[in-house]
């Protein structure tokens, strides 16, 4: 059974190498200055955004699309907004970045649970969901947190929300495969 992310599973695939790429980033640099801070998660932000746009626009008869080009449209405006004003304060970037976690944790959430009828896979979806939504949590409940801190758990983040898509995404090559094997 075709599914909405399945013939975009390359798109699933560059999300989360592109995820796990900044999350090794983040741990390797961990002191990094606030401005090198805000334009990292402001292109991861945006990128992210970009991509999962691109996912959701790519299957338009999909009824719940809507979840991930939202998720999409909120990670372009993060980015947007923390790339325009590069000399925001830690306390706001916490805040941007907390805000942004929640609400994409909580669409993913609501992706996985929509995709339960459609695909095994979505445990990874959703996983990386509750990672989005752990962090933004822990943004608002230690918001004095060092850069250091910050980046330390952005990397861990970014990691863990990577893998689960590359995960994802392999498990969804696996069903496009077998798909089109089906039909040939």
């Amino acid at each position: 059974m075709e599914t909405l992310l399945t013939p975009r599973w390359s798109y699933v695939l560059v999300r989360g190498i592109a995820s796990m790429v900044l999350g090794v980033l983040a741990l390797a640099w961990p002191g990094p200055t606030l401005a090198v801070l805000t334009l990292m998660f402001g292109a991861y932000a945006f990128a992210d955004g970009v991509i999962t746009i691109v996912v959701a626009a790519k299957r338009a008869a999909a009824p719940h699309r809507w979840l991930i080009f939202l998720d999409g449209l909120i990670g372009i405006g993060a980015g947007v907004a923390t790339l325009l004003w590069p000399a925001v304060t830690l306390l706001t970037l916490i805040v941007l970045m907390g805000i942004r976690f929640l609400i994409a944790g909580t669409l993913q959430i609501a992706t996985a649970i929509m995709l339960r009828r459609e695909i095994d896979a979505r445990f990874f979806y959703g996983i990386g969901g509750l990672a989005s939504v752990a962090l933004g949590i822990v943004t608002f409940i230690m918001p004095a947190a060092s850069a250091f801190v910050l980046v330390t758990f952005l990397g861990i983040y970014a990691v863990v929300f990577g893998i689960c898509m590359s995960m994802l995404a392999i498990r969804l090559r696996r069903v496009d495969h077998e798909l089109q094997h089906r039909f040939t």
